[in-house]
């Protein structure tokens, strides 16, 4: 909207602390949710992450970190949240991806235990996003996951009320690359392909950038 000041300037923010899709329009107006008008200060700072989230590299998304972004007050945690979902430094996976092999090592088996309604699991992609990350867990040349059944998690799949019941009836386990990866011994990019999109980043083998989350740093490739 920033070209269009004419526009912006009649618009506002309304920062909710829930998700405002679970509400009816007439709750919402009853809570008198705070409106702060948009002005300069953040038509800046959303155009400054717009563009570091589309670059080639995620340099200067991390260095968003370094910037004042207050006009926005949850793009400082958007920011580490995403960061966060760089292979890590020490196993080759991102966090929803960890967190979804610790759930399942507690003994939260079935794939839709994984999901963003179960509040252990972390709230960063959505069903989808999910699904799809849950297959590159189980459906590759050495698998982390075990027991996926009636993927890959498709639109088909949906469609299909047979394939959607086994896989909804799937009993998730380990595997020994899976264990070893919870153990911190293992890294899952030495034994599979990776080539997916982080913003405008193409994550390869041959082009890994990682996330330390120990020390807060952004790893080259």
């Amino acid at each position: 909207m920033r070209p269009h000041r004419s526009i912006a300037s009649k618009l506002s923010l309304v920062q909710a602390d829930t998700v405002i899709g679970n509400h009816q329009p007439e709750e919402l107006i009853e809570r008198r949710l705070p409106i702060v008008i948009i002005l300069n200060e953040h038509l800046e700072a959303a155009s400054i992450a717009w563009q570091a989230w589309h670059a080639s590299t995620p340099q200067d998304w991390f260095n968003l970190l370094s910037k004042n972004l207050s006009a926005l007050p949850r793009l400082r945690g958007t920011v580490v949240e995403l960061l966060e979902e760089f292979p890590a430094r020490a196993n080759g996976l991102g966090a929803t991806e960890t967190r979804m092999l610790e759930l399942i090592s507690e003994g939260h088996i079935h794939p839709f235990d994984l999901f963003p309604h179960n509040p252990r699991q972390r709230r960063v992609f959505d069903y989808w996003e999910t699904g799809s990350l849950l297959d590159g867990l189980a459906r590759c040349s050495v698998p982390a996951v075990s027991g996926l059944d009636g993927g890959p998690f498709t639109a088909e799949l949906h469609d299909d009320r047979d394939r959607h019941l086994r896989y909804k009836k799937s009993q998730l386990s380990l595997t020994a690359l899976g264990k070893a990866i919870l153990a911190g011994s293992e890294d899952f990019s030495r034994h599979n392909p990776i080539d997916r999109w982080w913003g405008g980043t193409e994550l390869t083998n041959d082009n890994l950038w990682r996330w330390d989350p120990a020390n807060l740093e952004l790893v080259r490739p």
